[in-house]
């Protein structure tokens, strides 16, 4: 724990002419004001605050923010006050802890609703001021540092928080080297073993080719020196386990197949020397097609400029090179910090740094009518993401969106009465289905009928808070009595498992803990799925034990069909509970089940009559999900016994196993399960991909089957009452 001097020192390098007074005084202050408070730890509790103010010297920034860093307590946990902190410093510091301060006697109705309260308190405080975000992510970070001293409950909570929020809104800010770590600290806690064993692969693969940073660059050093950009810096390292794990998901690949797992920088004086540089690269190495983007041209929407090319270096291995200005750098690092660094004794004049508190100012606008804080959340979670798409109307009027949208969302940006009636698009003169994730620079048409309104699937289609808002307030508009209705039967089951009637008094008291403001309200949630009827049960009984409820069979795992309607598995998906879901009717026969991704929908894109919106039934599901997953192991004595174990040691079964490829040195096996759920099908993925003896693993999925209705080999089933 540095001492008052030390902190003095560490902004004196950068700004000489800082108020050391004022510093010193604050040290103090906060230091007198936790006199005899403790963190979990052990230690002081004015050293948490001491270590925040440390993270933001270490940014650069100005006198105001270093201050408020030592005082963001001292408001909310000690008998300090807002007029205190005005008059021993000034008004816009004690502004600048009232911001941070987090609400602790505003009566909410849940800890899910407390949390989003507290987020748009952060988000309205951080319109006026970017800093107070700085404040509070540096906050974060320490105390991500600092976690283990927190019961394991509390870690949880707090790792998923920072996943869910805080990571996010520091990429959003442009602080990628803070969102890489608060990833990473919340990934160590939510998935230890999955983060350990990423590690041994890096080891194990360190121990085969050596130090391959240091190999490829100095490749990348005698190119650029022969060139004469000696001045050139280089920077290179292995990307971050959570990146890693991340992709491993994402793109559902083993470890093993993974090609840019390195990644370097290259920073130079002049931007012209940005493009001389990338064409170095790419005559001395083969550029990976697909992998190149210019953001020097097209900025990122958080000020972020660089190209980043994919090339296949030393010994074929997939490496990515980003080229970048000093400039460019500092706000590729610092991000919204930028806009408040000091150097000299100045703000720095940085003409890349862009201050997001536009962006979050036109964001509160949209969002801040809405009543209920969950979907406030929820609409501003997606927004944080930096990744930008942007189309063009045939006006020629550009729309910007998140990385993923699709049309639906393009109509929603134009106007809510155009999304909710879009019935199909054209994507540069060509239909497309209404699921296509839109590019760069394409041209978007949207097509409209009267009449039309968005089904419930586009819900789990689109990828903006502002699409998904509007389509929620009017599925509940139009579908409000039957999920009254189903709502009604939700609750009267829930209730009767803890002997309890779901009486009128007590569902209006149930809406009042949510912040609704009706019974009829709370029931629509209860039916669309949006709340579950075990967790009102649990908010207004908790201290009644729910009765243990049967597994939850085939015949009444869906949520969505008539009673009596026949139902099966698509074969070319293999839908698992826990998955997003939608369901195609075939007259005369019932209807198919399909994830939401599956390609196989493309031939129904324009027969929105037959789409049912399907949702997965809460509970324990029994383990008759069929599920095949391909994977490469060694051929070596017990390999193959081995496997089997650790597939049944996650209570998992096999039903059959053919032989893909044998040879002799490995055998490629399509490996067929009987499964709960898709969390199961992940951990058992995990399990097989950390063992040393699997080359690769991943989930199988056949899209030529089940395209016809008579391909279907399953027994249909039939829902029950």
């Amino acid at each position: 724990m540095i001492t008052a001097d030390d902190l003095i020192g560490l902004i004196r390098a950068y700004n000489p002419s800082t108020n050391a007074e004022q510093i010193a005084k604050a040290y103090g202050f906060c230091q007198e004001m936790h006199e005899g408070q403790f963190r979990r730890s052990g230690e002081p509790y004015y050293t948490h605050p001491v270590a925040v103010a440390r993270i933001l010297a270490d940014q650069h920034l100005d006198d105001a923010t270093i201050i408020t860093a030592l005082l963001h307590d001292t408001i909310e946990d000690t008998k300090a006050s807002f007029v205190d902190v005005e008059r021993m410093f000034s008004r816009e510091v004690a502004e600048l802890v009232d911001g941070v301060t987090k609400l602790t006697n505003l009566q909410l109705s849940s800890r899910v609703n407390k949390q989003a309260e507290n987020f748009r308190k952060l988000i309205m405080a951080t319109s006026k001021d970017i800093r107070v975000t700085l404040v509070k992510l540096a906050d974060r970070l320490h105390n991500m540092r600092t976690i283990r001293s927190m019961t394991p409950e509390k870690q949880q909570q707090k790792a998923l928080e920072t996943m869910d929020i805080y990571a996010p809104l520091a990429g959003r800010m442009g602080m990628h080297w803070l969102r890489e770590e608060l990833e990473d600290l919340a990934f160590q806690v939510l998935n230890p073993d999955g983060r350990k064993s990423i590690m041994r692969r890096f080891i194990k693969l360190q121990n085969e080719t050596g130090d391959v940073v240091q190999q490829i660059k100095g490749d990348l050093l005698e190119e650029l020196e022969r060139a004469g950009l000696e001045g050139a810096e280089i920077q290179g390292r292995a990307k971050k386990p959570y990146s890693i794990w991340r992709k491993m998901q994402n793109k559902e690949l083993s470890f093993s197949r993974l090609s840019d797992i390195y990644g370097f920088r290259v920073i130079v004086d002049h931007e012209s020397d940005c493009y001389r540089v990338l064409g170095l690269i790419h005559q001395r190495w083969r550029a990976v097609p697909g992998r190149f983007k210019d953001y020097i041209s097209q900025p990122k929407s958080n000020g972020y400029r660089s190209i980043h090319t994919t090339v296949s270096g030393r010994n074929a291995r997939r490496v990515e090179v980003q080229i970048r200005t000093k400039s460019m750098h500092q706000v590729a690092e610092k991000g919204a910090a930028a806009t408040w660094s000091y150097r000299d004794g100045a703000r720095v004049d940085n003409p890349f740094a862009l201050d997001p508190s536009t962006w979050i100012s036109s964001l509160t606008e949209r969002f801040s009518s809405e009543g209920d804080d969950g979907e406030f959340l929820e609409a501003f979670k997606l927004e944080m993401y930096t990744d930008q798409v942007f189309c063009f109307s045939p006006k020629g009027d550009v729309i910007k969106l998140p990385r993923g949208a699709t049309p639906i969302d393009f109509a929603y940006a134009i106007h809510t009465r155009i999304g909710a009636a879009c019935v199909s698009a054209k994507v540069d003169g060509i239909r497309v289905p209404l699921w296509t994730r839109l590019r760069n620079g394409q041209s978007v048409q949207i097509i409209t009928a009267e009449g039309q309104t968005p089904p419930a699937s586009w819900i789990d289609i689109v990828a903006t808070g502002r699409a998904k808002t509007a389509i929620r307030r009017s599925l509940r508009e139009f579908d409000r009595e039957k999920f009254i209705k189903l709502g009604k039967e939700f609750a009267r089951v829930a209730f009767e498992n803890v002997n309890k009637k779901a009486t009128d008094r007590a569902l209006k008291t149930a809406a009042k803990h949510y912040g609704l403001p009706s019974a009829d309200e709370l029931l629509a949630r209860l039916g669309s799925s949006e709340i579950a009827a075990r967790d009102v049960v649990a908010e207004l009984y908790p201290n009644l034990k729910v009765r243990d409820t049967d597994e939850v069979g085939p015949a009444v795992a869906l949520m969505g069909l008539e009673p009596g309607q026949k139902f099966t598995h698509g074969v070319c998906c293999n839908p698992l509970p826990g998955e997003r879901i939608v369901g195609i009717i075939f007259k005369g026969h019932g209807v198919v089940i399909h994830t939401i991704d599956c390609p196989n929908l493309l031939h129904y894109e324009t027969q929105m009559d037959r789409w049912l919106d399907l949702h997965w039934r809460d509970g324990q599901h029994a383990a008759t999900h069929p599920a095949q997953i391909i994977t490469t192991i060694l051929n070596g004595a017990g390999v193959m016994g081995r496997i089997c174990t650790l597939i049944g040691d996650q209570n998992a079964n096999i039903s059959d196993i053919h032989f893909l490829d044998r040879k002799p040195d490995y055998f490629k096996l399509l490996v067929e399960l009987e499964l709960r759920d898709v969390s199961q099908l992940h951990m058992v993925l995990t399990a097989l991909e950390a063992d040393s003896d699997v080359a690769e693993v991943s989930r199988h999925r056949n899209p030529e089957l089940g395209r016809d209705i008579d391909s279907m080999n399953g027994e249909w089933g039939e829902i029950g009452v």
